[in-house]
């Protein structure tokens, strides 16, 4: 077989895969997973402002996840989603130099967190993956942003990435509380989180008669409100009974069923323990 036949057959045996992966992802319901993402949408969402050029870097291929500009060529695992045009033409001559062992230049890369996204080398990321090669050598340009992003990050992920990003905006936790994960099921929920947190910075402003700082609030929030609640939640291994969900979950349902019970009760000396037994008991029927 010459070279022209092999990178034929490589590109319809890469082209057979990213059929058999769409079909997957709709019959799982869910496209996203497939999706490979748009770095200007990701950016956009972050608001990822600092840039910085760390220049020559080995990159592992698994976590490029997105494109400058061409993240509707290919899907999630690099596999081309069109099958004639440039793309395919492309596809076949990086392939051809691959298979001869041709010295590529490296690839133009974008950083943000742990993912990776292609400015320059698409077609030579897809046919690395299609080839199994698991390191490229990479330009490196890192966007720095303040909310976490590694490379399991998917299209479906990032409205939480924007209310993540709106959560710290209002209520700096990240600087001032770095040792709690801001990690939230419910997409709504980063709201109502600042919610609660500003609240509480309201009634210290109104206690201590003066103008207290987001550090301030956050820190008394962090002594008084949060950590008594997740001090419970981790001794008595609540998470377990409810796998899927996070602490700020929890603290969030027990501060919440609090404030509604004793709205019901009239009662405003209910404890959190009080609410977290009734969560649970509720949850067993």
């Amino acid at each position: 077989m010459n070279l022209n036949e092999q990178a034929d057959k490589d590109f319809s045996n890469a082209r057979r895969k990213a059929f058999l992966r769409r079909v997957g992802a709709y019959l799982r319901r869910d496209p996203g997973s497939n999706q490979l993402l748009s770095f200007d949408e990701v950016k956009s969402v972050l608001g990822a402002v600092e840039q910085v050029y760390l220049g020559m870097r080995e990159v592992p291929v698994a976590k490029v996840v997105g494109s400058v500009g061409r993240h509707r060529d290919f899907d999630r695992a690099f596999l081309p989603s069109k099958g004639g045009g440039n793309v395919a033409t492309r596809w076949k001559k990086i392939d051809q130099m691959m298979h001869r062992a041709e010295e590529l230049p490296p690839v133009s890369l974008y950083k943000i967190g742990d993912a990776y996204f292609v400015q320059d080398g698409n077609h030579r990321i897809s046919v690395a993956r299609q080839q199994g090669v698991e390191i490229v050598d990479a330009e490196v340009t890192e966007l720095r942003s303040r909310v976490p992003v590694d490379s399991a990050l998917t299209a479906r992920d990032l409205l939480h990435k924007l209310e993540h990003r709106h959560l710290l905006e209002r209520v700096p936790m990240d600087r001032v509380l770095p040792e709690i994960k801001v990690e939230l099921s419910d997409v709504s929920d980063y709201r109502r989180l600042a919610t609660y947190i500003e609240a509480h910075g309201f009634r210290l402003s109104q206690l201590w008669k003066r103008y207290v700082s987001p550090e301030e609030v956050l820190r008394d929030w962090y002594e008084y409100s949060y950590s008594p609640i997740s001090d419970m939640i981790r001794e008595e291994r609540i998470l377990d009974a409810f796998p899927g969900r996070t602490e700020l979950d929890f603290y969030l349902w027990i501060v919440y069923h609090r404030e509604r019970l004793a709205l019901e009760s009239r009662d405003e000396s209910i404890s959190p323990q009080a609410a977290k037994d009734d969560i649970l008991r509720k949850g067993r029927r």
